[in-house]
């Protein structure tokens, strides 16, 4: 007993040590954080699908989403950033995560041009299944502020003729926080198995 008594400051001195190191290499690993820090937070819309009904922001709040600017006329990126996200969608309909914990919300910025029909006849050439994924379109300003204020998305050009845009794609959580954005202005940088991946371990949070 006087034995541990003569030695409790150094085996108490060892275990705040202990703990410390503990700590340390706790925080360096990472673990307890989350993958994905939150980013931004999406504000408020209201926009019109492409079946004709009323969908704001939190009509989808409560799943994770993918979050993705276009407009139908782009020549370049939007179509083939859209067949990326219709290869996401056929991986996450495998185990019925998709249309359930996870949907998808592309929003057009040219409302003036792409009419629902064209948006819907967009839509069918990359097997779109809307029962999951929404293709929006509204105020033309608003979506530009929403794009640029919430995503910090650039977008320049008022229609299709002369439009110069960021391509990015949108990791939102179920309380409409913005997770991470995917710069697909590099479709090679954006592997689909990696945005299933991630959309995954964020419908476990």
């Amino acid at each position: 007993m006087s034995s541990l008594k003569r030695y409790k400051w150094t085996w108490l001195l060892l275990s705040v040590c202990v703990i410390a190191a503990v700590v340390l290499v706790y925080n360096s690993l990472g673990i307890g954080k989350s993958k994905f820090p939150v980013v931004g937070q999406v504000a408020d819309f209201t926009m019109e699908n492409v079946d004709g009904k009323t969908v704001s922001r939190d009509d989808t709040k409560g799943q994770v989403r993918l979050m993705y600017f276009y407009f139908t006329s782009c020549p370049d990126v939007c179509p083939v950033t859209t067949f990326l996200l219709s290869q996401v969608q056929n991986e996450l309909k495998k185990d019925g995560t998709f249309g359930k914990d996870v949907s998808f919300v592309s929003i057009s910025f040219d409302p003036v041009t792409d009419t629902r029909e064209k948006i819907k006849e967009f839509g069918d050439r990359f097997f779109a299944d809307y029962s999951g994924w929404y293709f929006l379109r509204g105020d033309q300003e608003k979506t530009r502020d929403l794009m640029q204020g919430s995503f910090k998305i650039p977008l320049l050009g008022k229609d299709s003729t002369n439009y110069t845009h960021g391509n990015y794609i949108a990791l939102v959580d179920r309380d409409n926080n913005i997770r991470k954005m995917y710069n697909a202005a590099d479709p090679s940088s954006v592997q689909i198995e990696e945005v299933v991946k991630d959309v995954k371990a964020l419908a476990k949070e």
